[in-house]
């Protein structure tokens, strides 16, 4: 049997990372990557980090730390002075508070770098563009300039791809794919405010919660208040 390619894969530690890294082991050896940066819910996710690569048996894992997002601020994920927004409508024309501000250029910049000493010929994150919160760097087009400057900024024997995988789903879509790969769903964490229960009210929560509820599954995780959505 051929040996896996090797593949660098961000995993946060929430829903959608963790099926981009069930989807990613079907074709890949995994390296996960997770990213702190002064986040309200850094320790959870780190934790949610470290049993998602426990439970994949992921030898070939790496922390980074971020601290300029914090010290840069503008985001309720990084200022604690911004309150998380909880109910907000459906739909909206503005970019949420929630957003950090070219955040997702940070990760790949050091999952390139990583994927460079290591070998690995792919990076997976798990953006996803119509059911996300509206935010910039969760477009194909953002991935696809920034394959771009994987091909500019490398070596030229480094052949390094960002694969997408769900950047196209709905979040009931990720839910159902995640059961039928069998991963560990309970394991993830995706509120934006609480690192003990989950809110239930921030617009991380209420995506998942309506996701999980389309997808006909049950979320395995508590949460404080369950808000239809």
């Amino acid at each position: 049997m051929a040996e896996k390619s090797k593949a660098v894969v961000l995993l946060s530690g929430g829903m959608d990372s963790c099926v981009t890294a069930a989807m990613a082991k079907q074709t890949h050896s995994l390296a996960l990557l997770h990213a702190s940066y002064g986040q309200r819910t850094e320790e959870r996710e780190r934790r949610a980090f470290e049993e998602i690569a426990d439970f994949y048996g992921a030898d070939e894992r790496l922390v980074v730390r971020f601290d300029a997002l914090q010290q840069i601020g503008g985001s309720a994920l990084t200022d604690a002075r911004i309150a998380v927004p909880e109910n907000l409508p459906e739909k909206s024309a503005t970019i949420p508070i929630t957003y950090v501000p070219f955040r997702n250029a940070h990760f790949l910049s050091a999952a390139v770098s990583w994927a460079e000493v290591i070998g690995a010929t792919a990076i997976f994150i798990g953006a996803v563009s119509e059911d996300s919160s509206g935010y910039p760097d969760c477009r194909p087009e953002y991935y696809e300039t920034f394959g771009e400057l994987i091909r500019v900024g490398t070596r030229p024997e480094t052949k390094i791809e960002i694969e997408t995988p769900v950047i196209d789903m709905h979040k009931s879509e990720i839910v159902q794919k995640g059961v039928e790969l069998g991963a560990p769903l309970g394991l993830t964490w995706s509120c934006y405010q609480s690192d003990d229960e989950a809110c239930g009210l921030c617009d991380s929560c209420r995506l998942r919660l309506r996701a999980f509820s389309q997808a006909g599954h049950t979320d395995p995780i508590a949460y404080r208040t369950q808000v239809a959505r």
